[in-house]
C-alpha cells in the first residue's frame, strides 16, 4: 500500500489520457494544486504536453483558448461545482475533461450535466487522491484548524474533510476495512469512523475483493486514533532526515526555505529546495536515517560527485567534449541535489549545535521516561535559564513536565519562569491548554 504511488498512477491517467491527446490545460483547486506538486514536478507536468496550470477559482484572466482542451482535477465539493458550472456556461477552451478527486455526488453531476448547453464536457472521471501524499504510508490533509475537531460541537465540514480524505485513501489503496476501530475515549473518533462505516457498508464501490495471506488475521484494520490520547510523542525531539528537517526549518509541501541561512551561502539555488522522495533517490533513501547515520551518507554522496567532477575535468578531444555534453545535464542535477542536501545537513548540525539540541532531547527522554519529579524540575527549570536554549525548546520543556507531573508538579512556577526568560505570554499559555487539551483532566494519556 503506497499512497504516494496511487496518486502519481492517477496524475499520470489525468496528464496522458487517450482520449484527451495532445497540448491542453491542467484546471485545480486550492487542495488538488498540493496534489499534485507532491507527486509531480513542473517539468514533468511540461514534459505531458501540458501547457498551462491554472487554478479553477483564479482561472478568468486571459482570453479563450478554444484550441486547448482543460482537464480539470478537482475535489467535489459545492464551491467546485458552482465554478465548473459558471466555466461551462462561458468556455474558454474547447473541450472539458473531467476528473474528480472522490466520489462525486449524483445530485451535483446532474446539475453539471444540465448547465453543459454547448456539450463541451468529453467525459467524467472519478480519481481518488482526496489527500495530500507525503511519505508512502503517510498522507495529510493540511487542516490549520484541525484541533477544533476536539472542541464540545465541532463543524460539519471539519468532520466531513476527515471523512472524506479517509473515504479517499481507502479507495487509492482498493481496500475494503474489515474492521474499524477507533479510541473509545474520544467523540471525534467515534464520530469518523461510524461515518466512515455507513459509507463503506452503503456503497459498493468500497467492496473490493481480498486476497487471503499467510499472515491473514481477519482483513485489514481501520484504526482512528485521537492526537488527545498521545500528547507526550509530538513534544519529544526526533533525530531522522524528514523529521528533523520539518521540525527544525520547516517543511511545506515539499518545499524547505534556506534563505537567509548560513548554509545556503547566498546561493539562489538554495533559497528555496525541493525534499521529494518521488524526484530524489538519495532523500526517498535517507529520508528515515537516524542523524549520525545521515552525515555519513552525505559525506559519501560528495565523494561520489567530486569523482564524477575529476572525470569531466579530463577532456582531451572532441570525443570528450560530446561525452561530456551528453552528460550535462545528469551532472548538473547531481550538483544541485549534491549543494541541496550538504547545506540542509550543514544547516540542521549548526541548529543542534547552537541550541544544544543533544542536551534537551536528553532530557526530554527522561521526562518521558523516567519519574523523579524533584530532580527534572531543576533539570527542566535549568534550561529554562540556560541564554543557549531557544524559547521553543524552554516550552517544550516545560508542558513535557506540566502532562507528567500534572497533579504533583509545581506547573506554575514554570509558567513563571518562562515568562521571567522572555518566552511570550501567548506561548506560556499553551501550558494551560495543552492540559486541556490532553492531560489527565481531559482524557489523554498524560
Amino acid at each position: 500500500m503506497n499512497v504516494l504511488a496511487a496518486t502519481r498512477a492517477y496524475v499520470d491517467r489525468i496528464v496522458s489520457d487517450p482520449n484527451n491527446p495532445g497540448m491542453k490545460v491542467l484546471l485545480l483547486d486550492a487542495e488538488t494544486t498540493k496534489t499534485v506538486a507532491n507527486v509531480y514536478s513542473q517539468t514533468e507536468i511540461l514534459d505531458r504536453d501540458v501547457f498551462l496550470v491554472e487554478r479553477l477559482d483564479q482561472a478568468r484572466g486571459h482570453e479563450p483558448m478554444r484550441h486547448l482542451k482543460a482537464a480539470a482535477f478537482v475535489r467535489p465539493t459545492a464551491a467546485n461545482f458552482a465554478l465548473l458550472r459558471r466555466e461551462l456556461a462561458d468556455p474558454r477552451f474547447g473541450e472539458y475533461h473531467l476528473y474528480f478527486a472522490n466520489v462525486a455526488p449524483r445530485a451535483q453531476l446532474r446539475e453539471l450535466a444540465e448547465s453543459d448547453d454547448l456539450e463541451v464536457v468529453r467525459q467524467v472521471q472519478e480519481f481518488y487522491a482526496d489527500f495530500v501524499p507525503v511519505n508512502d504510508a503517510l498522507f495529510t490533509l493540511n487542516q490549520r484548524q484541525a484541533l477544533r475537531l476536539n472542541t464540545t460541537r465541532p463543524t460539519a465540514d471539519l468532520l466531513r474533510r476527515n471523512v472524506d480524505g479517509v473515504l479517499s485513501s481507502l479507495l487509492a489503496l482498493k481496500v475494503q476495512p474489515a474492521t474499524i476501530r477507533y479510541s473509545s475515549a474520544s467523540t471525534v473518533a467515534k464520530a469518523i469512523a461510524t461515518e466512515v462505516q455507513r459509507a463503506v457498508a452503503a456503497d459498493g464501490i468500497f467492496h473490493f475483493k481480498r486476497r487471503a495471506t499467510a499472515s491473514d488475521t481477519g482483513g485489514p484494520l481501520l484504526l482512528i486514533l485521537d492526537r488527545a490520547d498521545d500528547c507526550v510523542t509530538p513534544l519529544l525531539s526526533q533525530w531522522t532526515y524528514q523529521a528533523m528537517v520539518h521540525e527544525l526549518l520547516g517543511v511545506n509541501n515539499n518545499r524547505v526555505r534556506l534563505k537567509g541561512t548560513a548554509s545556503a551561502r547566498g546561493d539562489p539555488n538554495l533559497d528555496e529546495v525541493v525534499l521529494s522522495a518521488a524526484a530524489d533517490p538519495f532523500y526517498a533513501q535517507h529520508q528515515h536515517a537516524n542523524f549520525g547515520d545521515l552525515g555519513t551518507a552525505v559525506k559519501q554522496l560528495l565523494d561520489d560527485y567530486q569523482r564524477q567532477t575529476k572525470l569531466n575535468e579530463n577532456i582531451k578531444s572532441i570525443d570528450d567534449m560530446q561525452s561530456f555534453l551528453e552528460r550535462y545535464p545528469a551532472f548538473r542535477s547531481k550538483s544541485l541535489n549534491v549543494s541541496k542536501h550538504v547545506a540542509l545537513i550543514s544547516e540542521l548540525s549548526r541548529l543542534v549545535e547552537t541550541h544544544s539540541l543533544m542536551d534537551v532531547s536528553q532530557l526530554e527522554q527522561e521526562l518521558a521516561c523516567h519519574d523523579d519529579g524533584a530532580s527534572q524540575r531543576r533539570e527542566v527549570l535549568a534550561r529554562i535559564g540556560d541564554g543557549r536554549i531557544g524559547g521553543e525548546d524552554k516550552l517544550r520543556l516545560a508542558l513535557l513536565y506540566a502532562l507528567r507531573y500534572e497533579q504533583t508538579g509545581n506547573v506554575e512556577g514554570l509558567k513563571l519562569a518562562l515568562a521571567e526568560h522572555r518566552v511570550a505570554p501567548d506561548r506560556v499559555s499553551l501550558v494551560d491548554a495543552l492540559l486541556r487539551y490532553g492531560g489527565g483532566g481531559g482524557g489523554g494519556a498524560g
